[in-house]
């Protein structure tokens, strides 16, 4: 079959400018509007522009599982983004992060006792959240935690913070697709300087656990690479992936991947409770029932099915990065009747999975029941929430009722997203007050 006949097969999509592409078609601030306009259009599978990249966009709940999990050996592999390129400068050391029970328990511990300290009124979460899941990744990195008024880690975490808004702006696509043309522009700027920040902030960090090196009892991460590439230079390896340009980059992907998206998905758990009180008294009574007043635990996920699903339907209805992250095929393939050819870039738009008509019964409500059957047992769907969103959500709902500032009912309480790399809530306020 030739070339031409090839292209007929590419899926479809809207005809494209020279060099701008689809742009002016597309809303930067919230692409994935547009891109589930042409969802309804052009079907699960479209063509979509990006200026001069060429990118398809996979919708919808079957369509997206066949190309994922079915399909894993073409579409698994990640397309990172220009700007994260440049900050990685082409290091990865690949290494996986597991979540360990008991530092979440201790850090779950630390941020009840910030919150009981407000005493029923109403504050921000937002930094409190973010202090203490980050602590849980400085635990498993550097093998121990920060205070939260430490300065050195507060200066982190909200880099973090503030790098997750800027990673998403608009200025930052334009960069992304035009480096040419956007080299100069403030955001880039900052990013770069925060970077070199974190670099010197680690470097430090690097420098006392190499003082303080022990083979034999590693605290964390950061001491089982050393341990590795002490080992790799005194065999004679040269040119392995043991070097610091790598243990920083480890370690940089590790908190921003694990810091924005569990912080994000708790704070919208928390204000989701405050605007749905009967859900959140469903969640406090089996708690109460099951748990009473000892310490959550990961094994009692199978005995509270209800507090499951309200993590899972928190998961679903907050739909924190609606368009994924960039996947690329490994090979030419023809999926679902569309010739793809290798290297396309491939957006699989989680929005239009979560919110599918065809499978979920009330797609745009915050109802936990379509994660349970009939006796009111949890229904396994294709992803599990994780062990930190269990711990901490479970344990701050175990110690504490949630609900709007004095003056705002829970009609009033905004659900509309703040855009950034993900989707988080708008800034505001809850009370959290003491059941214990």
């Amino acid at each position: 079959m030739g070339i031409s006949q090839w292209h007929k097969n590419e899926p479809p999509g809207p005809t494209p400018l020279p060099f701008l592409g689809n742009m002016l078609q597309i809303d930067l601030k919230k692409p994935y509007k547009t891109f589930m306009e042409f969802y309804k259009k052009y079907g699960s599978v479209f063509t979509v522009h990006l200026g001069p990249k060429k990118v398809v966009v996979l919708a919808g709940y079957r369509t997206v599982k066949e190309a994922l999990v079915n399909h894993d050996d073409v579409f698994g592999d990640r397309d990172p983004m220009l700007i994260f390129q440049e900050l990685s400068q082409g290091h990865d050391f690949g290494m996986g992060k597991k979540a360990c029970e008991d530092k979440i328990i201790e850090e779950s511990q630390h941020l009840t006792e910030v919150f009981k300290k407000q005493k029923g009124k109403a504050f921000d979460t937002t930094q409190s959240i973010c202090y203490a899941v980050s602590n849980i990744i400085c635990s498993m990195v550097y093998g121990s935690r920060f205070e939260y008024d430490d300065p050195e880690f507060t200066s982190m975490v909200n880099r973090i913070t503030k790098g997750a808004i800027i990673f998403g702006s608009p200025s930052i696509q334009a960069y992304n697709l035009f480096p040419t043309l956007f080299k100069r522009i403030a955001n880039r700027r900052i990013i770069l300087e925060m970077n070199a920040a974190n670099q010197k902030q680690n470097s430090a960090l690097f420098s006392h656990l190499k003082e303080t090196l022990n083979p034999q009892m590693c605290r964390g991460l950061v001491d089982a690479f050393l341990v590795q590439k002490q080992k790799l230079e005194d065999a004679g390896v040269i040119n392995s992936q043991f070097h610091d340009d790598n243990l920083f980059t480890t370690v940089f992907n590790l908190f921003a991947a694990g810091t924005e998206t569990t912080s994000t998905t708790l704070r919208w758990g928390l204000l989701f409770m405050a605007k749905f009180p009967q859900i959140q008294g469903k969640v406090q009574e089996e708690l109460r029932r099951v748990i009473g007043d000892r310490q959550v635990q990961v094994a009692d996920r199978k005995n509270l099915p209800y507090t499951d699903a309200v993590i899972h339907e928190t998961q679903r209805m907050a739909n924190i990065i609606p368009t994924s992250l960039p996947h690329k095929t490994t090979r030419d393939v023809t999926f679902q009747g569309h010739f793809i050819r290798k290297e396309t870039t491939v957006y699989p738009l989680l929005m239009s999975v979560l919110c599918d008509e065809s499978e979920w019964e009330k797609p745009h409500s915050f109802y936990p029941p379509l994660f349970l059957d009939r006796d009111g047992k949890f229904v396994k769907r294709d992803s599990l929430a994780r062990m930190e969103l269990f711990i901490v959500f479970s344990t701050l709902l175990q110690h504490f009722r949630f609900s709007p500032p004095p003056g705002v009912s829970e009609d009033e309480l905004d659900l509309t997203p703040q855009m950034g790399l993900t989707l988080s809530p708008l800034p505001h306020e809850l009370c959290a007050a003491s059941r214990m």
